[in-house]
């Protein structure tokens, strides 16, 4: 759906967002470079301050911006399900590192798992509004960081062949990834040629200063071939200016100095500019994932990547609540519909997040698949043509016809193309619902849920190859797990 009829900001205001943007990448750089970090940038034309922090030359950043990946499909292992991350094309997806997994029924929190990560992705390859599947949670059951990194990476992979984004924690850790990547792909060449997996590198720690192990992670990356989502998510009011125009100015800031990082690496490297400053409760401190703030800033960082014409990556529906109820229901759907209608080309976290991404919930991937097809619908607007204008159809109804328009032919040809249908949504009357078991939405949604994975075991890494990376790699989940009948659902 092509979006951008929201706009939070004025054409002036994106102008002095990115002047502030440039004089601060300029005057006061960013700190705490990596030695190879330093080697790439001054290469690039950057300077050292006495501090020894990064200064970057408006000019280096221009001329960074104007060669910088673009207008490039981000591929999926499924041809069909592509993405194209330009103009003000909107593609909702999940993302997270949530350490819970809430039961919608009782509200208890238990810890995450690796299982979990596998069961969402194979439950999000069948959900149509969620186009992506970056990893959402953490599996706290693996211990050692490099169990975690592979196996995060193999639960994605395996589950679902829509495009997956990552991370992982060191440099060495990545080379590793990257070799299973080639696998899958049957060949470095292969991967290269339809990087199928992001990785999602948090290159910077706010305010303005460079992540050591990120930067490994993000060299690393970079030269395997993988998009990178460079990531700048302050906090504001802790880790970013409380004003919200501030906000946005160092996350531009901070981001605008990764494109220059990842080009000074390799020129023209996929990245995705992804701003994601995020929002504090200003009495507590603790993050507001719901509040209204926290749409208005992704609308405008939606509307800075249409300035530079690069592929934005922004968040929504990253609920305070704690359970899949009303308060979740409008908290996402404010911030999906106007982040969606800013046009920003990629919405992380759109799915399945709750307590201000400490938690996420099975149910609720099922149910934010009816909350962003709605927000699609919105998004898509009203198609004004001479045929949508219906004269034709108002005069053969009301001159001679039924004074009615149900089972026309305009009616008919419109009512799938034209309409969006909830599938866990209750549309039903008072006396239907009853008589249906006057069920509410959770209920309807966990019984969807254990539809999909209870039938739904993709075999979207074939047997050989799956067996060649078992034999590699210390994969922990056992491919019993990965068939029907083991009684999880």
């Amino acid at each position: 759906m092509q979006g951008g009829r929201y706009a939070p900001l004025t054409p002036a205001e994106v102008e002095k967002i990115n002047g502030a943007a440039l004089d601060v990448l300029e005057q006061i750089g960013l700190g705490d470079p990596i030695p190879s970090c330093v080697e790439y940038m001054l290469a690039a034309g950057c300077e050292r301050s006495p501090e020894g922090r990064i200064l970057i030359p408006r000019a280096v950043v221009e001329d960074t911006v104007a060669k910088a990946w673009r207008r490039q499909k981000l591929c999926a292992r499924d041809p069909e399900r592509d993405l194209q991350p330009w103009d003000k094309k909107v593609h909702f997806g999940t993302a997270g590192a949530a350490v819970h997994v809430a039961d919608a029924v009782t509200g208890e929190y238990r810890e995450s798992n690796l299982i979990d990560l596998y069961d969402m992705a194979r439950l999000v390859d069948r959900l149509t509004n969620i186009h992506f599947f970056q990893r959402p949670l953490t599996a706290r059951d693996m211990v050692d960081p490099l169990d975690m990194d592979i196996n995060s990476l193999y639960a994605c992979a395996a589950g679902t062949s829509k495009h997956i984004g990552v991370s992982f924690t060191t440099r060495e850790n990545t080379s590793q990834a990257l070799e299973m990547l080639y696998m899958i792909a049957g060949g470095e060449d292969k991967f290269r040629d339809r990087p199928f997996a992001s990785m999602s590198n948090c290159f910077v720690v706010p305010p303005l200063k460079f992540a050591e192990d990120a930067s490994g992670c993000l060299e690393e990356g970079v030269k395997g071939g993988m998009p990178i989502l460079l990531l700048a998510a302050g906090q504001a009011g802790a880790t970013s200016p409380a004003a919200l125009a501030g906000a946005v100015v160092q996350q531009v800031t901070e981001v605008l100095g990764g494109l220059v990082y990842v080009n000074a690496i390799v020129p023209g490297a996929p990245a995705i500019f992804g701003t994601w400053p995020f929002v504090s409760d200003l009495r507590t401190g603790a993050m507001s994932g719901g509040s209204p703030e926290q749409a208005l800033l992704m609308a405008a960082c939606g509307q800075m990547a249409h300035f530079y014409d690069l592929p934005g990556g922004v968040t929504a529906a990253m609920t305070d609540s704690k359970i899949p109820d009303a308060q979740a229901g409008y908290e996402k759907g404010y911030t999906t519909a106007l982040v969606g209608n800013s046009g920003a080309n990629l919405i992380y976290e759109a799915a399945g997040m709750h307590a201000s991404l400490l938690g996420t919930c099975f149910e609720s991937f099922v149910i934010d698949n009816d909350i962003l097809g709605a927000a699609l619908r919105t998004v898509r607007g009203i198609e004004v043509t001479d045929a949508t204008l219906s004269i034709d159809a108002m005069r053969e109804v009301c001159i001679g016809g039924p004074g009615h328009y149900l089972g026309h032919g305009q009616t008919m040809a419109l009512m799938e193309s034209e309409y969006v249908y909830p599938e866990v949504g209750d549309r039903t009357s008072p006396k239907e619902w009853i008589e249906q078991g006057s069920t509410d939405i959770v209920t309807r949604a966990r019984k969807r849920t254990n539809e999909i994975l209870g039938a739904h075991y993709p075999a979207h890494i074939p047997p050989e190859i799956d067996a060649a990376i078992r034999a590699r790699f210390d994969i922990k989940i056992p491919p019993a797990e990965m068939k029907p009948g083991n009684g999880r659902w």
